[in-house]
């Protein structure tokens, strides 16, 4: 039976915890869920190699998972995202001193590297401009926390090891403010509101995060939206999100979760018409506006926390960018000439 501190050549690629509900399933088909763009023909061949391990044990892709196994995938050769190019990016700081900066990161660029994406983040134009970034507790230098490719706006990074800790445990403690602007598809009928459940990966979709309902409390991870329509554009609404909580995909999940899909959010099904007329003339409308912003409505303007050194508390805020602007501006026209 091979054990990990068997081979201590091996190196970490994927590491998992299976939820408390996980229900019996083979482990080919579990890491099918939650590494992307994964095979069940190389995960057998990863398992026939022993390079799967379950609490430390190599482990045929006949396992079944149970509840709390700790799973990892262990592999000859380093992950790609661990060999980190500097690359010469720009990036656009909002505020910077020896301790942290805030930067505004546009859509379309991913925060760190991972399966895919290996050059073009933030983090290889981070490791250009800055030296020796604390890594968080993902090996991730510079990174307290994170938002989706196509979603701009605000993000902190810490320069120090105890810039890093300090506000590593805002975010822990949900003492960081983080509120974001979205257009959802569809008038919401309460002007503001809370959205609570658990979110965790789509049994289904291994490319969504969905909620999980009362009936299974023990899957997924607690999440809190506060919302509050800023603006009704007749079949699209302009709202402002502030995340209690900072789950992957959460106000993407939260919003699809209540009927209110983000404006072309391809993941998540905003990408068709899911409100409105049958009229060509406005078909031809929402495409228009798809084409100037060919992503999810979704931007991260304000960002709130506690300096690790002073102790003041720090705001900062970032205009919508263009492309969003120009949609909104579409809509606001539109819904106008409606009335």
């Amino acid at each position: 039976m091979k054990k990990i501190e068997d081979d201590n050549t091996l190196h970490e690629h994927y590491s998992f915890i299976a939820d408390q509900g996980q229900q019996p399933l083979r482990i080919d088909k579990y890491l099918m869920n939650f590494i992307e763009n994964s095979t069940r023909n190389k995960i057998q061949t990863a398992a026939k190699e022993g390079s799967i391990f379950v609490n430390d044990i190599a482990v045929r892709s006949n396992y079944k998972v149970k509840p709390f196994d700790r799973i990892k995938v262990l592999l000859s050769y380093p992950p790609h995202e661990h060999l980190l190019v500097p690359e010469n990016i720009p990036i656009d700081i909002v505020y910077e001193d020896d301790e942290l900066l805030v930067v505004n990161k546009p859509a379309g660029m991913v925060v760190h590297p991972g399966h895919g994406n290996y050059s073009g983040t933030l983090i290889n134009a981070l490791t250009y401009h800055f030296d020796n970034l604390p890594n968080n507790s993902s090996e991730r230098p510079g990174l307290v926390h994170r938002i989706d490719k196509d979603t701009s706006g605000l993000l902190v990074i810490a320069k120090t090891e105890d810039a890093m800790a300090h506000l590593s445990n805002q975010f822990a403690k949900k003492t960081s403010k983080r509120n974001y602007i979205a257009l959802v598809w569809g008038n919401l009928i309460e002007q503001e509101g809370t959205i609570s459940g658990n979110i965790g990966r789509h049994p289904k979709n291994r490319l969504q995060n969905t909620v999980f309902l009362d009936d299974a409390p023990e899957k997924g991870k607690s999440a809190v939206t506060h919302y509050k329509v800023l603006e009704n554009f007749t079949y699209v609404t302009l709202v402002s999100c502030t995340l209690e909580t900072g789950r992957t995909h959460q106000i993407r999940v939260h919003m699809k979760h209540i009927g209110h899909t983000l404006f072309n959010d391809e993941r998540y099904g905003g990408n068709l018409i899911l409100k409105g007329t049958t009229f060509s003339k406005y078909k031809q409308f929402v495409e228009n506006c798809f084409k100037v912003l060919p992503r999810q409505a979704l931007h991260a303007e304000t960002l709130g926390f506690v300096h690790p050194k002073t102790g003041e508390f720090m705001s900062f805020t970032a205009d919508i960018p263009n492309d969003m602007k120009t949609c909104i501006e579409k809509w606001r026209s539109y819904a106008t000439h409606q009335i």
